[in-house]
């Protein structure tokens, strides 16, 4: 699926659901794909009115890199997804989530969507590592400066695959959605379907993130999940909810409970 915007062209989109509004974007985290929303398709179904858009971001995936990757390059390569007039929810991951921020940030702040751009009715934003040490930060940027990692057989990169998407122990090594994350050579080598480059995308400036958005935002996180805490999250001054029970990927681990947070959102929208 692509978008009017030439820039969505290289995006590989999974979507579903009727024709009607609002649009769902779901996004997710670093490393992973757009196959770990997979598990929501059933119960959009039965649940969403309009239709639902699960891209891999820039450089994820079977979408194309980005030459410089910051959550506002993330957000402009999506932005092309939505047609004059869309109404847009969005439900991010981790990285996925602060892209959405910075996404609602670009779009109109007409919550109607009325006139020539579209609109983000709201954000939900779901284990978004908000505090950073600078031993974090030098990994991230040496991960980024690495050359692309080859494995000699599928079950190496797939074992690497399950690591860096924060999947391990969630989702079987041969399961299709690792599929997604992993690419084969005509040398029978594998590699990660991924540009490490996009682990040099920095950390997200969450004050300005959020100053930008005139829509409603809810900041989620798994209760077992160590790389946000609640007292993090509550500095904020946005509305955050903790999930019982749930880590870092809990999207993944619960749809359902997850799910319930998209449609708490969208009682109180503006």
């Amino acid at each position: 699926m692509t978008g009017g915007d030439p820039a969505a062209r290289d995006l590989r989109v999974a979507h579903g659901g009727g024709t009607g509004q609002p649009v769902l974007l779901l996004l997710h985290g670093m490393g992973a794909t757009g196959a770990v929303w997979r598990g929501w398709a059933e119960p959009l179904a039965d649940r969403w009115p309009g239709r639902w858009l699960a891209p891999d971001l820039p450089g994820h995936g079977g979408s194309a890199p980005l030459d410089r990757y910051s959550f506002d390059s993330f957000a402009a390569g999506l932005a092309g997804l939505f047609a004059p007039g869309d109404r847009v929810v969005v439900f991010g991951h981790s990285l996925g989530g602060a892209v959405g921020l910075a996404l609602a940030g670009r779009g109109s702040a007409d919550p109607t969507g009325a006139g020539s751009g579209w609109a983000v009715e709201a954000v939900i934003a779901l284990g978004v590592k908000v505090g950073w040490t600078p031993d974090e930060l030098a990994k991230a940027a040496a991960l980024a400066a690495r050359p692309v990692a080859w494995y000699d057989s599928r079950a190496e990169a797939a074992e690497r695959y399950l690591r860096v998407s924060g999947l391990v122990g969630l989702v079987e090594p041969d399961d299709p959605l690792v599929g997604a994350g992993i690419v084969a050579a005509e040398d029978c080598r594998w590699r990660l379907a991924m540009d490490p480059g996009a682990f040099g995308v920095g950390v997200p400036e969450m004050g300005g993130l959020l100053s930008a958005v005139s829509a409603p935002v809810l900041l989620a996180r798994g209760e077992r999940d160590p790389m946000v805490g609640d007292d993090e999250l509550a500095r904020l001054g946005v509305p955050s909810r903790t999930l019982s029970g749930l880590g870092h990927n809990a999207h993944v681990e619960d749809p359902a409970a997850t799910l319930a947070l998209l449609e708490s959102v969208l009682d109180v929208r503006s």
